[in-house]
């Protein structure tokens, strides 16, 4: 089925208390900035787990959710782009799960991929493999990384087609496809629609059967 083309308040109304969102972008680039906005704006739902590089920056993007106090726990790679979000883990507001950048983003692709999980040697015999299972592959001491998922991702793209098929540009194209595949719904907030056909197939990064909803940004 094609993606439905929604309002902001319409796609933001699948946001519920206690949600996992996944939110693209490196730091704001290929942040989905006109949903992230209205999430703050115009929506209640808090307790939220949030897994995105970092959790914005002072005030911005995520980090107006996090100065609203909405937000339960983060997973990230760097917290530091937002030191209000280091100073709320310091001072137990928000609890945290930091990950190696490339550990972050394989795990994700396994939430997508429906894997149980996958190993590597990324931060074995570590504080950051506490708790978690390790076993030498190999000769190598590798741990386990279980896959992510959500209930909810936001993700950007410069266009999108009729049915959904999305395209993104340059370093927006960062976790936008990857998280695009691994939660029950997606909304995909997009610089413009253009009709079907439009896109070129080598273009089309994620096809239109992964995501749900299209906001198209204003401007």
């Amino acid at each position: 089925m094609p993606a439905r083309v929604v309002s902001l308040d319409e796609a933001l109304s699948h946001v519920h208390d206690g949600d996992t969102i996944l939110c693209g972008g490196f730091g704001l680039v290929g942040a989905p900035m006109s949903l992230l906005d209205a999430l703050a704006e115009r929506s209640t739902a808090r307790d939220l787990t949030v897994v995105s590089n970092n959790i914005g920056e002072p005030g911005r993007g995520l980090g107006a959710l996090l100065r609203q106090g909405r937000i339960r726990h983060g997973i990230s790679s760097y917290f530091t782009s937002n030191p209000e979000a280091v100073a709320a883990v310091n001072s137990g507001t928000i609890t945290a799960t930091l990950l190696p950048q490339g550990t972050f983003a394989e795990a994700i692709r396994a939430g997508g991929a429906g894997l149980g999980g996958f190993y590597t040697p990324v931060g074995a015999g570590t504080a950051l493999a506490a708790g978690k299972e390790q076993r030498e592959l190999d000769g190598r001491l590798q741990v386990l990384e279980r896959p992510i998922r959500g209930d909810v991702a936001l993700v950007y793209a410069d266009r999108a087609d009729e049915l959904g098929n999305l395209s993104y540009r340059k370093t927006a194209r960062n976790f936008n496809p990857l998280m695009a595949t691994a939660a029950t719904i997606t909304i995909a907030e997009v610089g413009a629609l253009v009709p079907v056909g439009s896109l070129d197939a080598e273009a089309i990064h994620t096809p239109h059967l992964y995501v749900d909803l299209i906001v198209v940004r204003d401007g």
